[in-house]
């Protein structure tokens, strides 16, 4: 409240930064997105139980499921709100830490360049390589200031579903690498005084010594372009659903989309990552030309990456019913599907990967005949008895007229299933 009155009384604006934690702004953005989804937990397992339900729907179980599902659903878009918020100011604050990181990064280097040169001497080769490092901090941290708003140096990385993207995080830092061994041969070519040695230097870049790692680049980079290129064309023919997450993680470059962790990204990262490592060892022992990657790395390089593609191509698939029956409840007599009753789906991949939160959820849409059914909200203690991925319970509306009707489930993703006919009797 007093930081309320604060700003509708034009105090200074400086009040509400720091420590803020009202929520409306970028700096309480964490905290009123950590108190929605609080709220919204104690909710959700209120009504699970039975509590705050008001005496005019109490009676019916139908008229308080529908009621229940309409206030979690707005609640749920109140959190969602609070979550995009949340990632955006997440977001505008990420490129100053990883200009500090990339510094940090430097001075690293630094500081293992002096301890190294302790009795050997300093060279101009960790001269070259301290400079080089410097040149390419510079570059990451305007690039940072120039896309502060989407995440600083890591934008180029992030994909079209606001996750890290595995496959550009591993070319990018093989680029990086990369432009950064030219410019330590750049440096050193520079300060070479004698024609024996800048010839070496020139040697140094020939496609003979740096044929691996020139392939694994190639790789990489073509994995990158290739894996944009099959998911958009997935998404689009609705074999893939994709859900936008509300900001990059970095567990992203391990996991899917649900936050399971992912072979195929995982030994991708692991394997380019050893492959980094063996690559700037090489450098820093002969920096007088490319890292000569051995063709046995550079093989298990080319293999992990055809397992990621492989993994690319496998993952997803399109939803789909496999029937449809009436839902029964103990003690009810069996009798066909009629308007007012329960229906259940069941199928495959009625929820995406990503879409398990509430405001997913409540997305979800069932066509019944040409009527479109939102899917209810079933709160249990935990979590939600409906919808689930396999398996769907809707009401058939009175809007529906008797006869054969076909069923088809609208997922969060907009993706939709195949047609399933059922007869509606009076």
């Amino acid at each position: 409240m007093a930081v309320q009155e604060a700003r509708q009384g034009g105090a200074d604006p400086a009040a509400h930064e720091g420590g803020c934690t009202c929520g409306d702004c970028p700096h309480g953005a964490r905290e009123g997105h950590r108190r929605a989804v609080a709220a919204f937990l104690v909710k959700r397992d209120e009504y699970a139980t039975g509590q705050g339900l008001p005496a005019a729907v109490a009676h019916s179980a139908s008229a308080s499921r529908q009621w229940v599902s309409e206030e979690l659903a707005q609640a749920a878009e109140a959190v969602a709100e609070r979550g995009r918020a949340e990632g955006a100011a997440w977001l505008a604050r990420l490129w100053r830490r990883t200009a500090v990181v990339v510094w940090a990064g430097v001075v690293v280097l630094l500081l293992v360049q002096a301890l190294t040169a302790i009795g050997a001497g300093w060279t101009s080769a960790r001269t070259a390589g301290l400079l080089s490092a410097v040149l390419v901090a510079g570059a990451l941290t305007a690039a940072s200031w120039f896309h502060r708003a989407r995440g600083g140096a890591l934008a180029p990385v992030v994909g079209e579903d606001n996750r890290l993207s595995t496959s550009r995080a591993v070319a990018g830092s093989w680029v990086l690498f990369l432009a950064f061994a030219v410019l330590v041969l750049v440096g050193r070519l520079a300060a070479a005084s004698g024609h024996r040695e800048r010839d070496a230097l020139i040697d140094g870049l020939e496609l003979a010594r740096g044929a691996g790692v020139v392939t694994v680049l190639a790789v990489v980079c073509g994995i990158a372009v290739l894996v944009r290129r099959v998911v958009g064309l997935r998404v689009q023919g609705q074999r893939l659903q994709k859900v936008r997450a509300h900001r990059p993680r970095a567990a992203d470059l391990l996991t899917d989309d649900s936050g399971r962790g992912s072979f195929a990204d995982i030994q991708y990262v692991v394997i380019n990552g050893v492959a980094l490592a063996f690559a700037a060892v090489r450098l820093a022992r002969r920096p007088d030309q490319l890292p000569d990657l051995p063709w046995g790395l550079a093989v298990v390089v080319l293999v992990s990456a055809g397992t990621y593609l492989a993994g690319k191509y496998a993952e997803g698939g399109r939803p789909v019913i496999l029937s449809v029956v009436r839902a029964r409840e103990a003690g009810d007599l069996d009798a066909p599907i009629r308007t007012g009753d329960d229906i259940e789906i069941r199928g495959t991949g009625f929820v995406p990967a990503g879409a398990q939160g509430a405001d997913r959820l409540a997305r979800m849409v069932v066509r019944v005949g040409a009527v479109n059914v939102h899917v209810p909200l079933v709160p249990v203690v935990g979590g939600f008895d409906n919808p689930t991925d396999d398996l769907l319970t809707v009401p058939v509306p009175a809007e529906v007229e008797p006869g054969r009707v076909d069923v088809q489930v609208v997922t969060a993703a907009g993706v939709e299933t195949n047609r399933y006919t059922i007869d509606v009797t009076e």
